[in-house]
């Protein structure tokens, strides 16, 4: 079985930076804080703010769930889709 070498971690790290862009300028553009996005998205306030650092863990890109995609999506009144940067890099183990 193959293994993901660095440059693909690093890939991913960037692309997950635009979804943390996304995400925070589609909150500004509802007119939320992070503390209200993050109640109605069932999410605490640390997870979402780590979401906009684009990150879960300090040094760790952030990866999160669809579920929580979708709840950010209907609170944010916008389209998974629309939050999910396009040119996602790929992933495949080869």
């Amino acid at each position: 079985m193959g293994h993901r070498d660095d440059s693909v971690d690093a890939q991913w790290a960037v692309y997950v930076q635009e979804l943390a862009t996304t995400l925070r300028r589609a909150r500004e553009d509802a007119g939320l804080s992070q503390e209200q996005v993050a109640y109605r998205a069932g999410l605490t306030r640390y997870t979402y703010q780590k979401y906009e650092k684009g990150e879960s863990r300090p040094g760790r890109p952030a990866n999160p769930t669809l579920r929580s995609m979708l709840a950010l999506s209907q609170v944010l009144g916008v389209t998974v889709a629309s939050l999910i940067p396009p040119d996602a890099p790929d992933l495949r183990i080869r």
